[in-house]
């Protein structure tokens, strides 16, 4: 008896001696559970939610062409941009023909027939493309870089035609096979005829309510990713890190080869790893999903966030190369500000390693409370004020759109509405 009493308690005591091993090996003291990433990071904490690179691509506005001149506009996570989106993203697209974009004239295509306009802001590669939508592509066109795609029924045509265009604004692609019906597209369309109508300016590149819109701000609860946190998921050994307090207030942490800087009382970070290979043919497609597998195992979503990549002809699409990722809030993007640093992540990777990340650390709920209403100017009012930023500023107004501006107000966040107006040279104004 007294035997195998000995034999417990020392299968036990193996037990243990076992199970603290594997602790004192693989867990640091105070942390939960680390996993080592396959780019030799460690992701210590479930912080942010999991995104895949198809919950970022989708198009920035859809345009509603009514024929008679009438047109209004849908944005992201609208009742009816949702359904419109999900029906076309459910077809099939093939047989791309490609043609000059002065073949047509689409000023009078967008005033007479009934039609659907996707916007995919400074545009997308088709293989991306291909992850939201269902394109067969072909030598040539999945080579391109598509900003919008059109999709419209002309007067006594038995199919509606599907037109993709380049961003480099010479080149469209027509779709000669698809699956969408002329009684399909009219549906869709009959979807704007109750809402706001919108007035097209500069042959029809920009739009504008015809009458003021009423759009109130939101109040959000706020809370904070922690350095520690930020610290265990970017470095590969937190422990050997050292801190530098800088005189503005902010701190930096460093492995001597990476670095970590946090700012703006904790609401902000910028990290840096300068030892990321010299870029070598970037490929905006790897990058995108390689900038998605980043985030996902370093601070996770807090948010629903649109990607976005440099326009052709800036010098990023090419070199080292940027990917943003644009904060919605509802169906309009939070333009954060030199006041509040807040929706938006950036980062810049060269073959895939990323070597700079900047994002928010605030932590906000999918919904806030309803705060003060605003009434944000629209027809001629509006139009005024579109044509007195241009002679200020000397430059074209290239888009337009309402948006939401974030302030602080002690813990809590207002996301206030306000009107963006990009200009040429890439800068945006805001006012409400």
């Amino acid at each position: 008896m007294k035997e195998r009493l000995k034999t417990v308690i020392l299968t036990l005591l193996v037990a243990v001696s076992l199970v603290q091993s594997y602790l004192l090996i693989y867990r640091l003291p105070g942390t939960g559970s680390v996993v080592v990433s396959s780019s030799g990071y460690v992701r210590t904490d479930e912080m942010g939610e999991q995104r895949s690179v198809e919950d970022t691509l989708y198009p920035d506005r859809m345009i509603i062409h009514m024929g008679e001149d009438r047109h209004t506009i849908f944005y992201p996570d609208s009742a009816f941009y949702k359904l419109i989106y999900t029906r076309i993203q459910a077809r099939d697209f093939a047989s791309f023909q490609v043609q000059p974009v002065t073949a047509a004239d689409w000023t009078e295509i967008a005033s007479d027939n009934p039609g659907i306009e996707l916007s995919f802001g400074s545009g997308l590669p088709v293989p991306l493309l291909q992850k939201t939508m269902r394109l067969s592509a072909d030598a040539a066109f999945e080579t391109a870089n598509i900003d919008r795609i059109w999709i419209y029924t002309g007067s006594g045509e038995e199919k509606p035609r599907a037109f993709f265009f380049s961003s480099n604004g010479q080149t469209v692609y027509e779709a000669k096979q698809l699956d969408l019906t002329v009684q399909d597209v009219l549906q869709h369309v009959a979807f704007g005829e109750e809402w706001t109508p919108y007035t097209p300016l500069k042959s029809y590149t920009l739009y504008v309510p015809s009458k003021p819109i009423v759009l109130a701000e939101s109040v959000l609860e706020t809370d904070a990713f922690t350095s520690e946190q930020m610290q265990r998921n970017l470095f590969a050994d937190p422990a050997v890190t050292r801190n530098i307090h800088e005189q503005d207030g902010s701190e930096i942490y460093t492995d001597s080869k990476r670095s970590l800087q946090i700012e703006d009382d904790g609401r902000w970070m910028t990290y840096t790893d300068p030892a990321a290979v010299p870029v070598i043919g970037a490929n905006a497609t790897e990058s995108v999903l390689s900038a998605v597998d980043f985030i996902n195992q370093h601070g996770g979503w807090n948010g629903t966030y649109r990607a976005e990549l440099p326009e052709e002809g800036t010098g990023g699409r090419d070199s080292d190369l940027n990917v943003r990722f644009q904060q919605y809030y509802g169906s309009l993007p939070v333009l954060g500000s030199g006041t509040v640093r807040y929706g938006y992540m950036n980062l810049i990777l060269q073959q895939g390693t990323v070597s700079f990340y900047e994002r928010s650390l605030l932590e906000t709920p999918e919904e806030g409370e309803q705060g003060l209403q605003h009434t944000l100017p629209g027809g001629q009012e509006l139009i005024d004020r579109i044509t007195k930023i241009e002679d200020v500023h000397g430059l074209k107004v290239t888009n337009f759109y309402p948006a939401y501006m974030p302030r602080m107000n002690g813990d809590k966040l207002r996301l206030v509405p306000i009107w963006a107006a990009e200009l040429s040279d890439s800068t945006t104004i805001t006012f409400n």
